[in-house]
């Protein structure tokens, strides 16, 4: 047998087995969720107003008011709202929800890689990015609760606005994917195979 021969022996013994389709189409369906939960979630931060009720619009940045049935008014300083604790609170939950965004982008990168380079941390980079898609989700859900809870004496259910929902969805997309992803993990490599790897 000659030296090319002998190699690509060793390679094809040592080769990983292929994915099937499902596999691949399931962990590409969980990456372009979490991408689109991602898109969802920076709207939502950067535009920040989450709350209308009473002439008045919320948001993590603004506090408005409408003048003359039409005219919004925007100020930055908070305090102008008469809420109890809005002015204070309200900068933890700009710091989380931000947050979170930069914990879904690395995520996200985590897994892109561990699909397109399949080395032998391929499944440790899918698990480490599942995981911080997790707290991407614990970090927009605390913000989302801790908003909802300072404006409390002015919710309404219709009051919500439509960057309020894409964050409330964006952190449900972020608990389904990272659940979904480690499962995925766990099911196609089970832990008694971990050691032949």
């Amino acid at each position: 047998m000659t030296a090319i021969g002998a190699q690509a022996q060793r390679l094809l013994a040592h080769r990983r087995p292929q994915k099937s389709f499902f596999e691949t189409l399931i962990r590409s369906l969980i990456i372009l969720c979490v991408a689109i939960a991602v898109v969802l979630s920076s709207i939502s931060v950067c535009d920040g107003r989450w709350l209308f009720a009473r002439g008045q619009l919320f948001g993590l940045w603004h506090f408005c008011t409408l003048s003359n049935g039409s005219v919004l008014k925007c100020v930055t300083d908070l305090s102008l709202a008469k809420v109890e604790g809005l002015s204070v609170g309200v900068i933890p939950i700009r710091s989380m929800v931000s947050f979170a965004v930069v914990v879904a982008i690395f995520g996200l990168e985590l897994l892109m890689v561990s699909q397109v380079c399949e080395d032998a941390n391929a499944r440790r980079k899918w698990s480490m990015g599942s995981v911080l898609i997790l707290c991407s989700f614990l970090l927009s859900a605390t913000g989302v609760l801790s908003f909802s809870i300072l404006v409390k004496d002015h919710l309404t259910f219709t009051g919500f606005t439509l960057t309020y929902w894409c964050e409330f969805i964006a952190a449900f997309l972020f608990f389904l994917n990272g659940i979904s992803g480690l499962h995925i993990n766990s099911l196609t490599h089970p832990r008694n195979r971990v050691g032949k790897i």
